[in-house]
């Protein structure tokens, strides 16, 4: 088993920091058990604080506008970098020539890449020749697997019988893993046997123990991939609770995501993400975002299974409304609303114990 961390990170975000397209260094600067995250770079935030640009709260990760620059504050503090991690998610995971440049810069520097682009650097022969030059190690976290270690779905799902929550959203970057994330933790501090099912690079390159990647599997095998990874968390662990992180969204134009999930896993509650301030599909201008009562309702005739509450991202809002606009939500949907990012996860939490507590009494 690997022990985390693994090394010293630099996560490279170029132009992207504090953007959608910039969503998996968020993740990584927000949490990660396999690195320790020295610095970001993006030349356009070059001299600030990452977390303060992202949640408007230092957390003494420096941004900086080359690699060179990284590299030698890593140095300079006692903490030489090890790993170079592309924290760019841009539409299609295509790698820019910039970027390019860039990750063999950092191959020149003798630092370990991961990657979680379509693009894969290993098919890249020049990277991939200088990378074995230099002895290190390049990994594409969305380079698909054998179909030999493939899963087809088999119905073993019916054999968990931890409480399996789904955590779905309205569009994609809208914070679901890092919302699940927040509750997953705050479970446990509960007392509860909480683990998170990660679907997505981002979760890998956190380090989450159980997960898949959906962009990395061929289609006939993505419920089968659902169904054995949940099943593996409930038959090592045993867990109260399996939070399933979501991937796009279900009415998504370019990312229908969502229904696998419901189909394979099975859950039996849904919770579901929502950015109040956003009016179109991520990406896609003109495409406006289908309302949450109208998602809402989708989500459970699909399957039959019912929404609980409803967790916010205030991306594009003055924290000062999100008050009233959690109390809207309420009003208008009748489900409970939250902002985990901001204020923590007790009171969902509140929400989860009597469907835990049903769960447990039902198989005692």
């Amino acid at each position: 088993m690997t022990s985390f961390p693994e090394g010293n990170a630099i996560v490279y975000c170029e132009g992207a920091f504090g953007t959608t397209n910039g969503k998996t260094a968020h993740g990584l600067i927000r949490y990660t058990k396999r690195y320790n995250i020295i610095s970001v770079i993006d030349s356009r935030h070059a001299g600030k604080d990452a977390g303060q640009v992202l949640d408007g709260k230092p957390n003494q990760i420096p941004i900086f506008g080359c690699l060179e620059e990284a590299i030698n504050a890593g140095k300079i503090k006692g903490n030489k970098a090890t790993h170079f991690v592309i924290g760019l998610t841009p539409d299609g995971g295509r790698l820019s020539s910039e970027a390019r440049k860039d990750v063999l810069k950092a191959v020149e520097n003798n630092l370990n890449i991961d990657s979680g682009l379509h693009d894969h650097l290993l098919g890249d022969p020049e990277i991939a020749e200088l990378g074995k030059k230099h002895g290190i190690q390049i990994r594409d976290i969305r380079r698909p697997r054998d179909i030999r270690d493939l899963h087809f779905f088999s119905g073993k799902i019916e054999e968990v019988k931890a409480l399996k929550l789904a955590y779905l959203g309205t569009d994609s970057a809208v914070g679901k893993r890092t919302s699940a994330l927040i509750l997953t933790e705050a479970l446990q501090k509960k007392g509860y046997k909480a683990e998170m099912i990660g679907t997505g690079q981002t979760s890998w390159l956190q380090g989450v123990k159980y997960g898949i990647i959906f962009d990395s599997l061929i289609n006939d095998f993505v419920s089968g991939e659902i169904e054995h990874v949940v099943w593996s968390a409930w038959n090592d662990l045993y867990p109260d609770i399996l939070i399933i992180e979501g991937q796009g969204s279900i009415m998504n134009p370019a990312y229908p995501g969502g229904f696998e999930i419901l189909a394979a896993a099975r859950p039996d509650i849904i919770i579901i993400q929502h950015v109040p301030a956003r009016m179109d599909y991520d990406g896609f201008p003109g495409y406006p975002l289908h309302s949450l009562e109208k998602q809402i309702k989708v989500i459970e005739l699909l399957s039959e299974k019912s929404v609980i509450a409803v967790t916010i991202s205030h991306e594009g809002m003055n924290v000062k409304k999100v008050p009233k606009t959690l109390e809207k939500i309420t009003e208008t949907t009748g489900l409970p609303a939250f902002d985990l990012l901001l204020n923590g996860a007790d009171g969902l939490v509140k929400i989860l114990i009597p469907y835990l507590n049903k769960l447990k009494d039902g198989y005692s």
